[in-house]
């Protein structure tokens, strides 16, 4: 790990009605009582960031949207762009993630036009990167991930505060998860492929796994080389399941 902090994000995804706000509210209650030396991170949807922002103000629980456009403003109906979200209470962003580029056909230069405007916006972007089950099987992995980077990662980011997170997309939702071993060998891929593309300043830049990460696991992942954290699906949806992996830091 390049940091003694580790860095861990829940990703609601398309989950969380205001009611919810009572889960985030009881996991920085939680951490009130059990300081984990840890950042950590929560990116509701779009409707609640707003919300949770007030909600958890002064808590230390940072807030951020799980997209962004490219654009500033303009006729994109249905967009989200990097100002709104910082105007809404955001300090972080998700860019790239498996589910946006299988679902709405993202590539690699459209998260780099994204991660760049957050960047311009002063929101944090976490960069997702991840290989599919057939580029697993043949071998193909960590050559898979560190093109992903050096297309994924705008060289002015070499001038911001950025994470990557590395989510096989087999391991996604799924109960499966890579070895900590094949964790390692992708992390180390990546790190290579940071600093091949920002010099020295990739050398600091958190690496977070993401995959199927629940607190029966989450020990051993972050105890992995090159693992500065974690982003976390399903399983940040709940107070008693998030604390469980933040326990864990």
């Amino acid at each position: 790990m390049p940091s003694a902090r580790a860095f861990i994000v829940g990703n609601w995804k398309m989950n969380g009605l205001e009611a919810e706000l009572a889960e985030a509210r009881a996991i920085a209650a939680w951490l009130d009582e059990h300081p984990v030396g840890a950042r950590v991170g929560l990116c509701p949807p779009a409707t609640l960031i707003s919300r949770m922002a007030e909600a958890l103000a002064g808590t230390g629980i940072e807030i951020g949207g799980q997209d962004c456009s490219a654009e500033a403003s303009g006729a994109h109906t249905g967009d989200v762009s990097a100002q709104m979200l910082r105007d809404a209470g955001a300090g972080l962003v998700i860019v790239g993630h498996s589910e946006r580029r299988a679902d709405h056909g993202e590539k690699n230069a459209d998260v780099a036009a994204k991660a760049k405007a957050a960047a311009g916006c002063g929101l944090e972007p976490i960069i997702c990167v991840g290989e599919s089950l057939q580029e697993r099987r043949i071998g193909r992995a960590s050559a898979v991930v560190a093109g992903q980077v050096r297309a994924s990662v705008p060289l002015v980011l070499a001038e911001h505060a950025f994470a990557v997170a590395y989510e096989p997309v087999w391991a996604i939702g799924s109960g499966l998860t890579p070895s900590v071993v094949e964790i390692e060998a992708v992390h180390r891929a990546i790190r290579s492929a940071l600093t091949e593309r920002l010099g020295g300043r990739g050398v600091a830049v958190p690496i977070l796994y993401g995959g199927s990460v629940k607190a029966d696991n989450a020990a051993g992942i972050f105890a992995a080389d090159e693992v500065g954290g974690a982003l976390v699906g399903g399983a940040s949806l709940t107070a008693e399941s998030f604390t469980g992996i933040l326990a864990a830091a």
